[in-house]
């Protein structure tokens, strides 16, 4: 078991990858950082004691004044470094800088030189250590007007908002879950070598684009999506990475469930339940009276469940935190509920005769390649 503890696990990479090594329990046991740490050597220490790998991820992205911005970042950097001679530890440490290095700007030269510091540390204390030069990050929760103009974006378009494009430029980015994964492979490498290693990786981005393309994208998905319910042609990975993005910026409560438009004629009824441009897999299934599906969660596979015979409630828990999001389907009213990544949820007949529901999906489903992952909502 490799016990791992992540500085900044409260943010948005921090977050993401938290949750990322839950998905391995047999593999890594999550070590808990609290932000309060900083300014607790005590707590610190027990903090770097009890890690056997250490990603730091905690920094100051944005000041008012630059040289606040920089001596915090290298503050955060010695007090790590610190704690870590003080109890005579030398865990594996990963760094989160950025491309921002290059640049002649307060954060840029935090990240590099909080690197070089880390670097000359582990030569000195046989330690090994890496620093990740990364991308642009983007993907499912981060912070607007902080973390990414994409997270910006989303939240004006989901908000009623008008988007600004102050200024576009081609930007490489990379996914979050894609960072996440490229951070454990180099743990999992790095346990099974019998040396220490001391080196400075470049974190592949997955695509470069305009500001404006994204953006012009991104408004496609409102009128799509938002307003017309019609799942959006998806054949490109990295757009579904930025349509699950975009997903996540939606208000829930007052967006669902959606009603559908019935179509009554002598026979009875059409209900047209999605449109999509994109494939993957239509089911069917039924439920008894108090009977409950799910209580389950994934984080690549995106799901619409619509009622169509019945009485359903639907929650809905975003991974780690307790508020519970609720909604009620009557199969008189049709309706659906699409299901985010990164969502567990679940759906229980409160009806008393059987609940039919149509459940579709992006993927079509391989055992090999399961995306469910179960916990209770």
């Amino acid at each position: 078991m490799i016990r791992v503890g992540i500085t900044g696990q409260s943010g948005f990479i921090g977050t993401h990858l938290y949750n990322t090594f839950g998905l391995y329990p047999g593999e890594f046991e999550r070590i808990l950082f609290l932000d309060d740490f900083f300014h607790d050597d005590a707590a610190l220490r027990k903090f770097v004691k009890q890690c056997d790998v250490i990603v730091h991820l905690s920094a100051l992205n944005r000041h008012s004044y630059p040289k606040v911005l920089y001596d915090t970042n290298m503050r955060l950097v010695s007090q790590l470094i610190a704690c870590m001679d003080a109890e005579k530890v030398t865990p594996y440490v990963l760094f989160a800088s950025s491309i921002q290095e290059e640049k002649d700007n307060a954060f840029g030269k935090s990240k590099r030189d909080g690197r070089l510091m880390l670097e000359e540390w582990a030569v000195k204390r046989g330690a090994s250590f890496t620093g990740l030069i990364i991308p642009n990050v983007f993907g499912p929760f981060s912070r607007p007007f902080n973390n990414s103009f994409i997270a910006t974006f989303c939240y004006q378009l989901t908000h009623g908002e008008t988007p600004q494009l102050l200024q576009d430029s081609d930007v490489k980015l990379v996914y979050v879950a894609n960072l996440c994964e490229l951070i454990i492979q180099k743990i999992r490498k790095q346990a099974k070598k019998t040396v220490h290693l001391v080196s400075c990786y470049e974190v592949s981005w997955d695509f470069q684009h305009r500001v404006s393309s994204i953006l012009n994208l991104l408004q496609q998905y409102r009128e799509l999506y938002l307003h017309r319910g019609i799942i959006p042609e998806l054949n490109d990975p990295n757009d579904f990475n930025i349509f699950n993005t975009f997903c996540s910026y939606i208000d829930f409560k007052s967006h669902y469930p959606v009603r559908l438009e019935q179509h009554p004629d002598m026979l009875g009824m059409l209900v047209e339940t999605s449109h999509m441009g994109v494939g993957g897999q239509l089911s069917f299934c039924s439920t008894l009276p108090a009977a409950t599906r799910g209580n389950h969660y994934h984080i690549r596979t995106l799901s619409r469940l619509t009622v169509i015979k019945g009485q359903a409630l639907v929650k809905m828990r975003k991974i780690g935190t307790k508020e519970i999001l609720e909604f009620n389907l009557d199969g008189n009213t049709p309706s659906y509920i699409d299901i985010p990544v990164w969502y567990v949820h679940n759906i229980t007949n409160i009806g008393s005769e059987p609940l039919y529901i149509q459940l579709w999906q992006n993927k079509i489903y391989l055992a090999e390649l399961d995306d469910t992952f179960y916990e209770q909502v």
